[in-house]
């Protein structure tokens, strides 16, 4: 078993445990990225953005950036991607410039799905050559997060290719061979769990798990294809794992706030489209909840910012519970032409905002 430093600043894990926290924790999907210089400059020392991803000690570097920038932050999260897994997998990862992902070999005929198998974890040994380092670099100064796409994301893009504005050719298949679906989706779910457990024993001391297209899919389809998956990673990180705690995340899943809470997470993420207190409503005091802030808000005046942050940390909760349970986070991932300044007034905000009945 490795030996890592103390943890210094726990906040994160205990607000993630619904624990009493001094204040409310803040991290940010993809806080290291495009919109910082030094990122684009150790991107270029890399040479592309996989050559970045396979390197430990360049993945170490862009995932302390924002750390140093912001020492507001109470949580790292690895800098990787989530479509490692399905490029061990065989299917030819790339990234061209300007463009997103693509994939060489996408799962198109029954011949494809049937001979898809987990990947040797073997194959993805930089990811935890690079959770290791930065857990080692961390000095124990915040938590480290580490995370996978759901069964169900992996497959949106393993089966389209990359992208994709309708999800044409992922849902013809869902519609037309659902057999195929449930055989990819179950190869996913055993290969996330192993992927994510080996984030463990490398010292990932959170995991996350990013269901970016589970909105795209029509209310019990959901439930069946995309949270049952998600539910059966959970079950078996708890199993494995049970002192590390879980956040599960669906973008467009708002509706779905009740049934994602009952898998069996820790905490639950939340898009731009839901208001905290009702989502606090809804779930009770049976997850810690993390979100809800546009990224796009970050283009506007520092004014707009502070007030915007304000207002959705004054609805997750009053006096004497605000920080309970509560994971200030954006509602998606920075985008890339955000203003680094902006972070700045966005974090501060989180920093100084009091409850009404506290002032």
């Amino acid at each position: 078993m490795r030996l890592f430093a103390p943890l210094i600043n726990d906040t994160y894990l205990r607000a993630i445990r619904r624990e009493p926290t001094s204040h409310t924790p803040a991290w940010l999907m993809r806080q290291a990225g495009r919109y910082l210089p030094e990122y684009l400059a150790t991107r270029s020392k890399a040479g592309s953005f996989m050559g970045l991803a396979t390197n430990p000690e360049l993945a170490c570097e862009v995932t302390l950036q924002p750390l140093d920038r912001y020492p507001q932050l109470d949580a790292a999260i690895l800098f990787s991607d989530i479509l490692t897994v399905p490029d061990a997998m065989g299917l030819g990862l790339s990234f061209a410039q300007g463009e997103g992902p693509k994939f060489a070999k996408p799962l198109r005929t029954e011949a494809d799905v049937m001979a898809l198998q987990a990947p040797d974890m073997n194959q993805l040994k930089y990811v935890f050559d690079a959770v290791t380092t930065i857990r080692t670099a961390l000095a124990g100064r915040v938590p480290l997060i580490g995370f996978s796409g759901s069964p169900w994301t992996l497959a949106c893009y393993m089966v389209e290719g990359g992208g994709s504005d309708d999800f044409r050719t992922i849902k013809t298949m869902l519609y037309s061979r659902p057999d195929l679906i449930d055989h990819i989706i179950a190869v996913n779910a055993a290969a996330v769990s192993e992927y994510l457990l080996e984030q463990v024993k490398a010292g990932a001391q959170a995991l996350m798990i990013f269901d970016t297209w589970g909105g795209v899919l029509p209310d019990g389809v959901y439930q069946r294809v995309s949270l049952a998956s998600m539910a059966q990673v959970v079950a078996t990180l708890k199993t494995a794992a049970p002192d590390i705690p879980v956040t599960v995340f669906t973008k467009g899943g708002g509706i779905w706030l009740q049934d994602i809470a009952n898998i069996g997470a820790d905490c639950v993420g939340v898009d731009w489209t839901v208001n905290l207190g009702k989502a606090r409503s809804l779930v009770g005091d049976k997850v810690a909840l993390q979100g809800n802030v546009d990224p796009f808000i970050l283009m506007g005046s520092d004014e707009q910012i502070t007030q915007q942050v304000h207002q959705s940390m004054a609805a997750f909760g009053k006096a004497g519970d605000t920080h309970t349970g509560h994971v200030f986070n954006l509602g998606h991932g920075i985008n890339q032409f955000t203003p680094p300044a902006a972070v700045d007034t966005l974090l501060n905000a989180v920093k100084s905002f009091k409850a009404p009945q506290d002032r």
